[in-house]
């Protein structure tokens, strides 16, 4: 076996990434879409092309929301140890990880003895604490998601945001907007509130440093911002906090294939 190929099917992101003796040597992002198998299959084709290999040349681990759904994975693990392994490929001394992604939010707590995943919390079954409900608020505001994070910082007074069910939520953002408040601290409310609601999710797990702060929420540093102030101490991220789960998918099958 030449090399070891991830692949990551989340709900709004699938990831893939190409490992070759422990190192990442390629890598891919795409929107889902609706239809995950295709969008898989897709980047698993390029890669192989891009990186002049054949199919039996590599072993593909798949993980994430959609993992079931890629017929060309030799194997599936699930999201929770395989964004533990990804967190320890970028920090060895990890004990903690925060993963925020498009349809659920997690968090883990490692084993400083081990590298095993000793516990974890999840929240699967709402959509506030993950990045749709940002996705939702940005839209509401009529502002890019990719300047959502930015715009909240600069804000000198965050508005309350006290629903935690995005519908309410999205109707509270409305009201407030009419109201005459500035979308600078609207959004600050909304991602203050994300992150009161994913750290009290944490810290009924007993995170601690050195705490991992990854999946695509990760980039958004007004997330980070009021994590680290619920939390009471300083996170860190990788440098590609997307790419996590798939690196880990395909770290543990090497580590399987050895």
């Amino acid at each position: 076996m030449k090399a070891f190929i991830g692949i990551d099917i989340g709900s709004l992101a699938t990831k893939i990434v190409l490992i070759n003796e422990g190192k990442l040597v390629d890598h891919r992002t795409e929107r889902s879409t609706y239809n995950f198998k295709k969008v898989g299959h897709n980047l698993f084709d390029d890669i192989l092309v891009k990186n002049n290999l054949k199919r039996s040349e590599v072993y593909v681990m798949s993980t994430g929301y959609g993992r079931n759904t890629i017929d060309i994975a030799d194997d599936r693990i699930t999201e929770i140890t395989a964004h533990a392994k990804g967190a320890q490929y970028f920090f060895p001394d990890a004990h903690s990880v925060i993963d925020i992604g498009g349809q659920d939010s997690k968090a883990i707590l490692i084993s400083k003895k081990t590298g095993n995943v000793v516990d974890f919390q999840m929240n699967d079954k709402c959509a506030a604490g993950t990045g749709r409900f940002l996705e939702v608020m940005a839209h509401a505001l009529e502002v890019p998601i990719n300047e959502f994070g930015d715009l909240a910082l600069g804000s000198r007074k965050p508005a309350s945001i006290s629903s935690t069910c995005t519908v309410f939520a999205e109707s509270e953002v409305i009201s407030l907007f009419a109201r005459g408040a500035s979308k600078e601290d609207i959004a600050a409310g909304i991602h203050k509130s994300i992150s009161r609601r994913v750290a009290g999710m944490a810290k009924r797990i007993g995170v601690a440093p050195k705490l991992i702060f990854c999946g695509g929420v990760a980039k958004n540093n007004a997330v980070k911002k009021y994590l680290v102030a619920e939390l009471g101490f300083e996170i860190v991220s990788p440098e590609y906090p997307q790419l996590t789960g798939a690196i880990g998918a395909a770290l543990i099958a090497q580590e399987n294939n050895n």
